[in-house]
């Protein structure tokens, strides 16, 4: 996910009409793109406007909800995984403030893309590198919960939350540096000029950074865990499926699916139809784009589904937060009965 997807906000609005010379969509895919003077108009409207909205306006508050849950529960169980989650989901937030909120809703809504080029690029910056901190954290919690399944003895010998974090700063580290070559991505809204050698390896090395190789390695560990399940199964042992591997499961395969059609779109553009020369790649990567956001904000329902206790860890973090506005607007004087607290998490309780 770029500035692309807010760049449409601000293009005026057209119809789907013929061009003045008479030609239809089905001539503007005939021969090469810089022959075609005509723009592809923005077909979503203001769709993606309210969409992105509706997802900030629900999902951040979300994310900073998950955020208390999942830090709470990292104090008390010191379990990496919690960590994991926990970055996780502060990548997250910061992908929806940089990119729908800066990049899509001020820049491309309210300043209509009257932004120096500079700072779009250097904004540019932030927005891979947030992207590829929110995938490789998740490859970090696919490589932690196949040790601990497939290997639990060495996961136990070497595993702390000193190492946890560390891993998580160097991953951090590592997304803020591959963030750094995609100043010079290609808008793909704006250029009129066919890709470049440069823009061409931009884009693929962004589907292969964010894309293809976390999903190669969320492919290979994930059929180790299940074969790993099935010959348990084989040998008269129950196959127990753990709260953490579930959430593993899903995370990444929600992943997967949200963010193939972006991918696709964007191999498109590249070698058959560029966006903004054919409406119906640019309503495309309008849908794709709007998928591929909405992985950020998802996870909080997979967790509540999965975990009965981050269940009760919300119960009591909306419980915590709502105690001090009852007794604020309490009249003075008046004693107030003590109220009970929410039991805690059981001893060897699991995500």
């Amino acid at each position: 996910m770029t500035l692309e997807g807010r760049e449409a906000a601000g293009q005026p609005q057209a119809t789907l009409g013929p061009p003045a010379n008479g030609s239809g969509p089905s001539q503007e895919l005939e021969g090469h793109w810089p022959e075609i003077p005509e723009r592809s108009p923005c077909v979503a409207g203001v769709i993606p406007v309210i969409y992105y909205s509706i997802l900030l306006g629900l999902g951040l508050p979300v994310n900073l909800l998950t955020t208390v849950a999942l830090a709470r529960l990292a104090a008390r169980t010191r379990k990496p995984s919690y960590y994991y989650l926990l970055a996780l989901t502060v990548s997250d937030i910061v992908t929806q403030v940089v990119i729908v909120f800066v990049g899509f809703l001020l820049q491309g809504a309210v300043l209509a893309r009257e932004v120096p080029r500079a700072v779009v690029r250097t904004a540019n910056i932030l927005e891979f590198a947030a992207n590829h901190a929110s995938v490789w954290i998740a490859v970090l919690l696919t490589v932690d919960r196949y040790s601990a399944l497939c290997h639990p003895l060495h996961h136990r010998a070497t595993s702390s939350p000193g190492r946890t974090r560390q891993a998580i700063v160097a991953v951090l580290g590592a997304a803020l540096l591959t963030g750094i070559p995609f100043y010079w991505w290609l808008d793909v809204w704006r250029d009129a000029d066919p890709p470049s050698m440069m823009d061409e390896a931009l884009k693929w090395a962004h589907c292969l950074i964010v894309y293809f190789i976390p999903c190669g390695v969320f492919l290979v560990t994930n059929s180790a865990i299940i074969c790993r399940l099935r010959r348990r199964s084989q040998s008269g042992l129950r196959p127990r499926v753990g709260k953490g591997t579930a959430i593993l499961l899903g995370v990444t395969t929600l992943f997967t699916l949200l963010w193939a059609p972006r991918i696709f779109v964007m191999l498109y553009h590249l070698y058959v139809a560029p966006v903004h020369r054919d409406w119906r790649v640019h309503l495309a990567l309008d849908v794709a784009n709007m998928a591929a956001m909405l992985n950020t904000a998802v996870n909080f329902s997979l967790y509540c589904f999965v975990s009965k206790t981050f269940r009760a860890t919300i119960r009591e973090v909306i419980h915590d937060a709502h105690l001090p506005c009852i007794l604020g607007s309490q009249p003075e004087g008046m004693v107030v009965e003590p109220v009970l607290k929410p039991p805690g998490i059981p001893k060897g309780a699991e995500l």
